[in-house]
């Protein structure tokens, strides 16, 4: 099934004065405004001359700047999520899905979460010495680190920074285990890596696949890998040993959640062994930005859509509550639920293995004296 979309720049859905941005210069991004974000006491906003001055600009280009990370792990006491640690190596993902639960964050840093999330990133080029440096404190207890619960480890600028492929050399000479989620196929670079930790039982890929539908995928996640290639990406990983599992993440109602058993199937066939899925998550400005984004490329199913959100989510958008927050809740929630039950169980995607602790041996430092034993 394919979703009829709005062709780009049919015309401009969100006006400049309520803060949208041309499609010129946003073509290949996600979001259709950049308002400022929620802390700033002044909101700024592009207005007309009326010398047409707006469309002279230039179509935005993604800035990257540098920063020191001071600690790289980041704990978190979350009761719905498998894990009590990550990593991320970058803030801001010029992936730009529309969806991205970790848009508001840009907001700390005195920016948008719209258009400023995806086009001004930061890199943290030390993490990898931050991560030995952690590692190798009297006190640390291994237990497996996510990477790729925030922003994508494997999003476009890692080809030049390379930050996730010396992580990696960190935890695989640590024998510490790690589970990653990605939706770039740029994960197979570091394929021997991976493939060494497999062995050790040290690393779990999971691969988000939201939609089948190119077109869609497209305008939902501009810059992420198309869906085929995040399939063959599975099929090359699983074939070379390393434990590899599917997100349907997110299910959008009324959009993309009837494609939920196909991709099941395809995921199966590619030598997934296991399987997860998020109902669509709407925090803070991402509200917004979506309605926003949906009304613009999607103006037929945007009711629909909507209403359905907000039967899962208790009349609103979104519930924040522990426990509904990832699945939603009543009826409809409920039966997107059971369909991904039982279509794992019937493709045996609800196979569950636990990455080993026990071989971890801490980093050396300079100057450390090395152990006698």
């Amino acid at each position: 099934m394919s979703v009829a979309l709005r062709k780009p720049g049919e015309f401009e859905s969100v006006s400049p004065e309520a803060g949208g941005v041309a499609y010129g210069r946003r073509h290949g991004r996600g979001a259709q405004t950049n308002r400022s974000g929620r802390f700033e006491p002044i909101a700024y906003e592009p207005v007309d001359d009326g010398w047409e001055t707006l469309g002279d600009l230039e179509a935005l280009q993604t800035e990257v700047q540098e920063v020191p990370a001071r600690r790289i792990i980041t704990k978190n006491q979350s009761p719905d999520i498998g894990f009590d640690r990550s990593i991320n190596p970058y803030r801001g993902c010029e992936h730009g899905c529309i969806y991205c639960f970790a848009r508001p964050t840009h907001a700390f840093l005195g920016m948008s979460p719209g258009l400023d999330f995806e086009t001004k990133l930061f890199a943290k080029t030390n993490a990898a010495q931050a991560l030995e440096r952690e590692l190798a404190e009297p006190n640390y207890r291994p237990r497996m680190i996510a990477i790729g619960s925030n922003t994508d480890p494997y999003q476009p600028i890692e080809r030049r920074y390379r930050i996730m492929r010396r992580i990696l050399e960190v935890l695989d000479a640590t024998n510490h285990p790690v589970g990653i989620v990605t939706k770039s196929a740029l994960v197979l670079r570091d394929l021997d890596i991976l493939q060494s930790m497999a062995e050790r039982g040290l690393v779990k890929v999971a691969l988000s696949v939201t939609t089948l539908d190119h077109k869609l995928a497209r305008a939902m996640e501009p810059r992420a890998s198309t869906p085929e290639k995040r399939l063959e990406t599975v099929e090359k990983l699983s074939a070379a040993g390393v434990p590899t599992s599917v997100m349907v993440a997110p299910v959008i109602p009324g959009l993309t959640d009837a494609e939920m058993e196909r991709i099941l199937e395809r995921a199966s066939v590619a030598g997934a062994a296991e399987a997860g899925y998020v109902l669509l998550r709407l925090p803070l400005e991402i509200g917004d930005l979506f309605v926003e984004w949906l009304r613009a490329n999607c103006p037929d199913r945007a009711d629909r859509v909507l209403s359905l959100m907000r039967q899962t989510r208790g009349g609103k958008l979104y519930e924040a509550k522990w426990g509904e927050r990832m699945e939603g809740d009543g009826p409809y929630a409920w039966m997107i639920g059971r369909r991904f039950q039982m279509a794992a169980e019937r493709l045996g995607l609800n196979k569950r293995s636990a990455l080993r602790t026990d071989l971890f041996t801490p980093p050396v430092r300079p100057g450390q004296q090395l152990s006698l034993l």
